[in-house]
């Protein structure tokens, strides 16, 4: 039993869940982890995911190596206790081989803060156009928290087999608004109220959170998995 599945053991939890978090194990010395965000992926009554967004740094000898990822934790509640049931790292993939003007744009923004798999996912290639400029044009106000765009998120609405527009890179969450946490009970309620409104005019047609706003069709909506974080949607 290698060292992390006897951590994990010790804990009561299954060994299995070691083995699933393989991106986050190599060959260091040291590893420490910073846990930036922890939002809901959805949750029912029973079940849930738990988005965890993450840095990590690692040392070998004197070298030391930053990473990080975002994790879909899966819990399940089983005699009215929450338990780890599954772990899905963030699967990325490569950067693309020319990185757009765009998608340059948003790693260099000081005003978008973007968790280490929002970042891949940036560099890759693989986010629509649509959120990038949304990011651009909301930060022209805000300084953003990113808690998710693409990868670590799960492939269908929670509870449903409906695909999200996450895994096609049309859509990024938000967990911190000018330094407001959207969770936080003291964060100014109006200012997350504007911030949907500003997703909504920089082109969203799926803008959640935590008040449900007055507008078009269904293009506000709040439940139970968005009380922690302000998601924006893209058709295109």
């Amino acid at each position: 039993m290698s060292a992390a599945e006897s951590r994990v053991a010790a804990l009561g939890e299954a060994v299995v869940l070691a083995r699933q978090a393989a991106s986050l194990l190599g060959a260091a010395d040291r590893a420490v982890v910073e846990v930036i965000d922890a939002q809901y992926g959805g949750i029912l009554t029973n079940t849930a995911s738990v988005l965890v967004a993450l840095r990590q740094w690692r040392t070998k000898g004197r070298v030391l190596t930053p990473g990080g990822t975002t994790v879909d934790v899966r819990l399940s509640r089983v005699s009215g206790r929450w338990r780890v049931t599954a772990l899905h790292p963030a699967r990325p993939g490569p950067p693309a081989a020319t990185v757009s003007p765009l998608a340059l744009q948003i790693l260099h923004s000081p005003r978008i803060q973007l968790p280490p798999a929002s970042a891949a996912d940036v560099r890759s290639g693989r986010v629509h156009d649509s959120v990038l400029n949304a990011l651009l044009t909301l930060a022209r106000d805000y300084s953003i928290g990113v808690s998710v765009i693409r990868s670590g998120h799960p492939t269908y609405v929670f509870g449903t087999h409906r695909l999200s527009d996450h895994p096609r890179g049309r859509a990024f969450d938000t967990w911190r608004i000018n330094g407001h946490s959207v969770v936080d009970p003291a964060a100014p309620k109006k200012l997350i109220i504007d911030y949907m409104h500003a997703a909504a005019a920089a082109g969203s047609y799926n803008v959640g959170g935590p008040y449900q706003l007055g507008g078009s069709g269904n293009q506000f909506f709040t439940d139970p998995t968005h009380h922690d974080h302000v998601h924006a949607g893209f058709l295109h």
